[in-house]
């Protein structure tokens, strides 16, 4: 079907007006031609954006599992669903196909009914990238339990969070996992967690390091023997369109996490057309999305998206610069890569390295480079076009969120020409607007304002678990109808949407959205620490890094500053977890406030970024003298 797979810059046009004119039909017939259904739908949309409230093929009922897995058995049964990639290049890649992904789901999810997970009920994984992480999100969907992926780099204090706010029962997770040259003590970070949950029951352990770990008794079991006596049959439980299929916390400017809840339906839909369009993925192509399943694009674009396209998607557990610089380009020979999808901080650190370590590869398999977390700066897609795609392969720079589901914006790749720095254009049934601070919509070209989204689409989150209200206040309230990104755009002369960085209190680090309230309340939480006040200043590696102004307490002032930067990063890393730590710390006496007491965030960015020049009026501040202090005392 045409509108399954586009080729072409003209074909793109007509799609996209089609999507536009009649989102109904356009959404209903990608649904009907490529998917399965135990029962069609009695509307393909219900919504109401100023509630918001969003359904999308109600009535239809079905199973993601089924759509993911049984249906390729007969065809494809013997083709590599996951390929796993050890992080150690002399352990054997695992190639998982279709037919033992089926039996191993299956299994695991037999397992999960064993120890009373029932349809709704929610689960918590935290576990390294291996298969069994993918196998556990699968088994989960496969019997309708909701899962909750934890990233696990997060500390013990971010999982109890987690677990905590959507009431998991249980845990899976393993003895540890490796990281380059490192191993971590996962196990041991969950017994910290579980300290402060009190509704965990039974924690389920994979072996991967083979460590001596502490097993709690009556609530700590050995995975593997369980998979060992479960059946390979398990039904697919019946699932409504809009059940939930899994909860994904992500970092608010404010307070705790908010923990996204996306359903089944649009979900699917939605991740399995985008996966094919902006990947062109075709039949015995070797997709490698090289993000960690604990995100939002590990979700939708290693497992989902893939695995509902017949896909053999690549599992990779290492790390770039393990056991040397040349990792990435050594796999994508090794398994003759055809589409790479990967984070701009991945490839800003590569490019600071010898060009040899990418030289010496074959690379020729590429037919497909794509960037995903940030927007990608100027000088990074030249080293990626040049040196990985050899000019040869189309950049995909996707903008989309957490919140989103799946990519919004994003190059075709052979139909929409790219530019360096600009996510180009809008993917079929998205209808983005920009506003200005007013609420006012920017029309036209040249512009650039607050990016909207005004129309639903399938794979959106449909709330906050827990929270509607603070759903609808975060995304809702801001422009009356429309889905506000938190992210800042322009749209060029030709109609290209360039993503400008968020407008919020977030930062974006390595491809990681930080809020910088939760940072700010950790830092605080130390003795010595009186007040405190983060921003982002760019970095050439991650993008973005974190500068902490700091107020002491009197007590504090006799301390050796450099163990405060230590300790006031140790306590960062057990609240959140090292990639929230801070590259700069400079202790103020004061910090630049408005006479209501808020801090002016927008002064300490400049004095940041080094642009001491351009700060504008500071008279109207309270305490105008502290920013002179700050800027000569500056790191």
């Amino acid at each position: 079907m045409s509108n399954y797979h586009i080729k072409n810059l003209e074909e793109y046009f007509q799609v996209y007006r089609k999507s536009v004119r009649d989102p109904e039909t356009f959404w209903e017939e990608i649904a009907e031609e490529n998917f399965l259904w135990r029962k069609p739908w009695d509307r393909v949309l219900e919504h109401d954006l100023t509630q918001p409230a969003v359904r999308w093929f109600q009535g239809a009922q079905l199973n993601i599992t089924e759509n993911c897995i049984d249906r390729h058995l007969y065809a494809r049964g013997s083709k590599t669903a996951l390929l796993f990639e050890p992080n150690d290049p002399s352990e054997e890649p695992q190639h998982i196909t279709y037919k033992q992904l089926h039996e191993r789901v299956c299994k695991f999810a037999n397992v999960l009914k064993e120890q009373g997970v029932k349809k709704g009920d929610r689960v918590c994984i935290y576990l390294p990238m291996i298969p069994e992480l993918a196998i556990a999100l699968l088994a989960c969907a496969r019997i309708g339990a909701i899962h909750s992926v934890v990233f696990a780099g997060f500390s013990s204090t971010a999982l109890a969070t987690r677990i905590n706010d959507c009431d998991c029962s249980i845990v899976v997770t393993s003895d540890g996992g490796y990281r380059g040259a490192k191993t971590i003590d996962l196990k041991g970070i969950v017994d910290e967690a579980l300290e402060h949950c009190k509704g965990v029951t039974t924690v389920l352990v994979v072996k991967r390091i083979h460590s001596e770990i502490n097993m709690h008794k009556g609530r700590d079991i050995w995975l593997q023997p369980l998979l060992d006596e479960a059946s390979s049959v398990c039904p697919a439980e019946l699932m409504e369109a809009e059940d939930p299929l899994f909860i994904l916390y992500t970092s608010g400017s404010t307070g705790k996490p908010k923990g996204m809840v996306h359903t089944t339906a649009g979900y699917m839909v939605y991740t399995a057309y985008t996966f094919k369009n902006v990947f062109q993925y075709r039949e015995d192509d070797v997709y490698w999305c090289t993000a960690d399943i604990g995100w939002i694009t590990g979700h939708s674009y290693i497992v989902y998206g893939p695995l509902a396209n017949g896909a053999t998607t690549v599992l990779f557990e290492g790390v770039p610069s393990y056991p040397d610089w040349s990792r990435f380009w050594a796999v994508v020979e090794k398994h003759k890569v055809n589409q790479f999808y990967t984070a701009p901080t991945a490839i800003r650190a590569l490019a600071k390295e010898r060009l040899d370590f990418s030289e010496n590869h074959d690379l020729s398999s590429l037919k497909i480079l794509g960037t995903v977390g940030e927007p990608i700066n100027e000088e990074a897609w030249h080293w990626y076009n040049d040196n990985i795609g050899k000019k040869q392969c189309p950049i995909v720079d996707t903008w989309w969120q957490t919140e989103t589901g799946g990519i919004m914006i994003s190059p075709i790749p052979y139909a929409t020409p790219t530019i360096p720095t600009f996510a180009t254009l809008p993917l079929p049934g998205i209808q983005p607007a920009l506003m200005d601070e007013e609420g006012n919509t920017l029309h036209g070209n040249s512009v650039s304002g607050r990016l909207c989204i005004g129309f639903p689409w399938p794979a959106m989150a449909r709330t906050i678990w827990g929270d509607h209200q603070r759903y609808k206040d975060t995304y809702f309230s801001t422009f009356k109808g429309y889905y506000f990104t938190g992210d800042g755009a322009l749209r060029d002369t030709t109609g290209y949407y360039r993503i400008t960085g968020r407008v919020d209190d977030v930062i974006i680090v390595s491809g990681h959205n930080l809020g910088t309230a939760p940072i700010e309340d950790a830092i605080n939480e130390h003795p010595a620490v009186a007040e405190s006040a983060i921003v982002g200043f760019p970095h050439e590696i991650k993008g973005n890094a974190l500068y902490g102004f700091v107020i002491l307490k009197e007590t504090g002032e006799q301390r050796d500053p450099a163990n405060l930067r230590k300790e006031i990063n140790q306590i960062i890393t057990e609240h959140i977890g090292p990639i929230a730590k801070l590259d700069k710390i400079q202790f103020t006496e004061g910090l630049p406030k408005t006479r209501s007491g808020k801090i002016m965030r927008r002064i300490l960015r400049k004095i940041a970024c080094g642009e001491t020049d351009q700060l504008g009026d500071t008279s109207t501040l309270l305490n105008p003298e502290v920013v002179d202090a700050i800027i000569k005392d500056v790191l």
